[in-house]
């Protein structure tokens, strides 16, 4: 199954983007009267007829419309250190896009070793791997903020907080903003951290299993973790200590392995 993504529709028309029409015309050699199917990145899909082949900017039909095609049964937001080699946190991106993520969160914190992070080669990959993996929703990529900035605005203490978000277009510019909206008394807040001490910590599929909603929250740290102040913070706001397993995993891995704790969770 092939899709395609626009962000420009209307209810009747799709308008494919020059990437876009260029890869349906000129790649897979679509012409008008060919079905293609489009997502619009928000979690609907869309069967339609190509009325118009041009490979600067096609145009189709709308068909028929299926909202939340293939959505997971939860909403996840992962914040996660950038690693310092950027190649190992883009691979967490289209990782955890695959298995089902609803909002990245780049987190710079006092340990980090990359302190600059731009999202736009991150939404790209988001954007293909959405497709790849036959979703119709693109999670957001935030744009960065430190780790003591999160923990504040999103937890169980903390006000709602406006981030500056958006969704890749082809070209990787954002669509606009949107507010991530946290602070909510039935959400799970969670944060991998070694805890060297008397603080107990709980595996995630303990944490999950005991929990009965649908919203979680987990933070993975930079290569050398969290550091004592901000792990503190957090559990003063409300999240709950808790590991991986035994093995001492990379930053990446142990983000991807969070994403596929919660997909298994809700998915068994």
């Amino acid at each position: 199954m092939e899709l395609f993504y626009s962000s420009e529709v209307n209810g009747k028309f799709c308008h494919l983007d020059a990437e876009e029409s260029g890869h349906c015309v000129r790649v897979l050699r679509h012409r008008a009267g060919d079905r293609i199917d489009v997502i619009d990145g928000e979690g609907t899909l869309y069967h339609c007829q190509l009325t118009d082949d041009n490979p600067k900017g096609a145009e189709a039909l709308v068909l028929e419309t299926v909202p939340d095609w293939n959505a997971h049964p939860y909403r996840l937001t992962l914040g996660c250190c950038p690693t310092k080699n950027n190649d190992r946190f883009e691979w967490f991106v289209e990782k955890a896009t695959e298995l089902g993520v609803d909002r990245i969160v780049p987190l710079i914190g006092e340990r980090s070793e990359r302190k600059v992070y731009k999202t736009d080669r991150a939404a790209r990959i988001a954007l293909s791997a959405t497709k790849q993996s036959l979703k119709a929703r693109i999670p957001e990529i935030v744009e960065p903020m430190t780790v003591k900035e999160f923990i504040i605005n999103n937890s169980l203490s903390g006000d709602s907080a406006a981030l500056q978000s958006g969704r890749p277009e082809a070209a990787g510019d954002n669509r606009g903003q949107s507010p991530l909206k946290e602070g909510k008394s039935d959400s799970l807040y969670a944060i991998a951290y070694c805890f060297e001490g008397n603080i107990p910590r709980t595996s995630i599929k303990q944490a999950l299993a005991s929990y009965g909603g649908t919203e979680i929250t987990v933070l993975i740290g930079p290569e050398g973790d969290f550091s004592p102040e901000e792990a503190q913070l957090a559990i003063d706001h409300g999240y709950i200590p808790i590991h991986l397993g035994n093995s001492r995993l990379r930053t990446e891995t142990a983000a991807v392995t969070a994403v596929e704790a919660v997909y298994l969770h809700f998915m068994q």
